[in-house]
């Protein structure tokens, strides 16, 4: 119990520094209650499609998917994370999910999104998962840091190239998509404030 006593006065600041610290605390707690409201990032624990459309880099993904064989019945987490168990699924989220933040909150987001190394190995072997029985046995290769259908030599989008995303995944190639409306980043009670005082 004396450790514990002495642990708490250590973590206290002296009286004269009690309210900024206060201050600041709340201040930082504030920001970060403010920052994860504004992304969205509660919506990155589900495998719902309008995620993706959080950031708009991925209107063109988005849309091209939801008119395709697939949007009737996958979603895309079906495809881009892993299922061979829930940690892997969720680990995999979080680490390109930082990645991703990271990217667009310094604007080095690329024109064209390519898959990375990882997600190429996952998209093929949910290919494979879902499409089991169209494939007959299958066994899968590293060749090259990618993963290839045993015999052919090539990845399931090196044939299939247009399921699920069309031609072309650009800004520039569906500039006219028709996508869900995104979510308020400003609460509706701001807004109302705000419009009475005008």
């Amino acid at each position: 119990m004396n450790k514990f006593k002495k642990f708490i006065e250590w973590i206290i600041p002296p009286a004269r520094f009690q309210m900024p610290v206060i201050i600041l605390t709340g201040i930082l707690v504030g920001a970060g209650i403010t920052a994860f409201h504004l992304s969205n990032a509660s919506s990155y624990l589900s495998d719902e499609p309008r995620t993706c459309i959080n950031c708009h880099l991925m209107t063109p993904h988005f849309a091209t998917w939801q008119y395709s064989s697939h949007g009737r019945s996958v979603t895309c987490g079906d495809c881009h994370v892993p299922h061979d168990n829930f940690f892997n699924k969720y680990m995999f989220k979080a680490s390109d999910g930082m990645r991703h933040a990271t990217v667009f909150t310094l604007h080095t987001e690329p024109d064209i999104i390519q898959i990375k190394p990882a997600g190429v190995r996952v998209v093929q072997d949910n290919c494979i998962r879902c499409h089991e029985k169209q494939l007959g046995e299958s066994s899968l290769i590293e060749q090259d840091g990618r993963a290839f259908s045993h015999g052919e030599g090539r990845l399931c989008w090196d044939c299939h190239r247009h399921v699920p995303h069309g031609i072309g995944n650009s800004q520039t190639s569906t500039p006219y998509a028709q996508v869900p409306d995104q979510t308020k980043a400003v609460p509706d009670w701001i807004n109302e404030i705000i419009n009475t005082k005008k």
